[in-house]
């Protein structure tokens, strides 16, 4: 009984110096923890949202932004896939078509079926002027991506125009209307191309050619009538035209193309009468008034033509040619004010419209 009191002082020692270090081993962690040091956050924004920052900058055409942002990621990830690629598309946009050609060379390399690479690769070679080395990439992919803005079959077929390959040039252009290789449409479209591209001589073959498959063909005596008034082969043209009208009497520009024709043989009365009939078809055309404006003026009915020039203007207040011909049409008629006006007027606009890229 007296060991009693003895062997509970015993106890309680025990258990205080047991809760003693455990206190002592709470303390000790946090500051055993405090060595360990946690992992920092990376600095900077993620990879992707830099991408699509330069993107957005690359759509508001900061570009000079939006590469420097992407040269900016490229040192600091260079491991990061796609960075070439949209380095390419921005240099693209910029019209900095080298520089877009070895950003794409590189997008190539890390992705080998990089379509949209190897197309917009093509186009910028296109656009540098180099069109032979642009038909290996567009030859490759002619699938049009939005990023490109054009055609990329289109391009193609005037890569081989340019380096003269003009088989080719015809193929592709088939391909891109969808008609046969061979036809009449096939040379009918080249044709047009190739005059588009000033190849006057070859065009002529290729519609002569048109019109040899199918002389019923539409606007392929139109389109000879074009090469021949280019020339100033006018009885030639007249002939084209009205073999054109006897196939296809509704077309409204053939009236005016060979209305053009009279009027630089002096047959003002004809033309007049075809350039109404060319205005009855179709009103929304400048070009039937702008040279109803000349005719009538030529036949001295100067009210007549001014009314004409009037009308071209509003349908197109920024085309320098009816402000310039009714200019001429107010000083024959001694109205020396309004005459300056629209002679000046048409000077600036013609200013405006060459310094346009």
């Amino acid at each position: 009984m007296y060991g009693m009191p003895k062997l509970i002082r015993l106890l309680v020692l025990i258990l205080t110096g047991m809760a003693a270090a455990g206190a002592a081993q709470a303390q000790a962690a946090p500051t055993q923890a405090q060595g360990i040091e946690a992992p920092k956050p990376k600095e900077g924004a993620p990879p992707e949202s830099t991408l699509r920052e330069a993107r957005r900058l690359s759509e508001q055409g900061k570009f000079d932004e939006a590469i420097a942002k992407l040269e900016a990621l490229a040192k600091k990830e260079p491991e990061l896939k796609g960075q070439a690629h949209e380095l390419g598309v921005v240099y693209y946009k910029k019209s900095d078509y080298l520089k877009a050609v070895a950003s794409f060379k590189e997008a190539l390399e890390e992705d080998p079926g990089d379509n949209e690479a190897v197309q917009l690769m093509g186009l910028s070679y296109y656009l540098a002027g180099r069109p032979a080395e642009a038909i290996g990439p567009l030859e490759k992919v002619q699938t049009w991506y939005p990023s490109a803005n054009v055609d990329a079959a289109y391009i193609l077929g005037i890569c081989y125009i340019q380096t003269k390959d003009y088989v080719n040039g015809r193929k592709a252009f088939a391909r891109m209307f969808a008609v046969p290789a061979d036809s009449a449409a096939s040379y009918l479209f080249t044709a047009r191309m190739l005059l588009r591209q000033d190849f006057a001589p070859v065009a002529e073959e290729y519609a002569k050619k048109a019109v040899e498959l199918d002389p019923k063909l539409p606007l392929a005596h139109s389109l000879l009538g074009e090469l021949y008034l280019y020339k100033s082969r006018i009885p030639e043209a007249v002939e084209q035209f009205q073999k054109e009208l006897e196939l296809n009497p509704g077309e409204a520009a053939v009236y005016y193309k060979l209305a053009d024709a009279y009027s630089r043989l002096q047959k003002y009365e004809e033309a007049e009468k075809l350039l109404q009939r060319s205005i009855w078809l179709d009103a929304t055309s400048t070009g039937p008034y702008i040279l109803m404006g000349k005719v009538l003026e030529k036949k001295g009915e100067t009210a007549l033509a001014v009314r004409a020039l009037q009308r071209a203007i509003a349908m197109d207040p920024n085309n320098p040619m009816p402000h310039h011909l009714l200019g001429q049409t107010y000083r024959e008629m001694g109205k020396t004010e309004e005459a300056e006006r629209e002679l000046k007027l048409s000077e600036q606009l013609q200013i405006r419209q060459d310094a346009k890229p």
